[in-house]
């Protein structure tokens, strides 16, 4: 079997809405729902839903992760668990995939879908299954749910004093692609009381990745 090509932005076009999300994310003190740590850029949404992009190098990555209620493809140790036919998800794929993958099925994770990235664009085995990538509803991958996700966290930061969370300080802090102040992550939640500090320099670390 060969490879799938799936339509997703580039790692780089991600960077601002995952950085923007983690600033947030790490603002309010739950910074390990979404942040950067090296070349691997995790979120999970507090439910056991999860994704991790990994750069590999040389323009390369791996983005990978698992929905436990809507993944159908059982991979691995998920498989045996599950006494579920497995999905190869690694089948046709090039011998790079396979670290990060392996690294997290060797943790005792599950894995639902595995994508890989090349030359500018995305590929996954091919298979018919439901892998849960959908369902995860990664924030960095379009404007508007990034916008969403900031805004629903921003409205918890505003509440007590009865503001909206301002539409065009959440599309600076965006744009800003990483390179963030903690001007920028004040002017989203406002004088709430969270640590605006963490959020810029969570929200930096995703400019340390390769392909910055």
């Amino acid at each position: 079997m060969g490879l799938v090509e799936v339509d997703l932005p580039d790692p780089l076009r991600m960077r601002g809405r995952w950085a923007a999300f983690a600033a947030v994310c790490a603002a309010r003190g739950w910074g390990d729902n979404c942040h950067a740590d090296g070349p691997v850029w995790h979120y999970d949404d507090g439910g056991g839903n999860w994704a991790d992009l990994h750069h590999v190098g040389g323009g390369r990555a791996v983005l990978l992760g698992h929905d436990h209620e809507y993944s159908e493809t059982y991979y691995a140790n998920a498989a045996e668990y599950f006494e579920e036919d497995e999905t190869d998800l690694l089948a046709g794929a090039p011998d790079w995939w396979s670290p990060p993958v392996r690294a997290v099925v060797d943790d005792g994770r599950w894995v639902g879908f595995a994508y890989g990235y090349e030359g500018g664009r995305w590929y996954r085995a091919e298979y018919d299954l439901d892998d849960g990538f959908e369902s995860v509803d990664l924030p960095a991958l379009d404007g508007r749910r990034c916008r969403e996700a900031i805004t629903e966290f921003a409205r918890d930061a505003l509440g007590l004093a009865g503001a909206e969370p301002d539409a065009a300080a959440i599309d600076a802090l965006v744009a800003a692609d990483g390179a963030v102040d903690e001007g920028l992550v004040a002017a989203v939640v406002g004088a709430s009381g969270w640590d605006v500090t963490a959020g810029a320099a969570a929200a930096r670390r995703f400019r340390e990745a390769d392909g910055r």
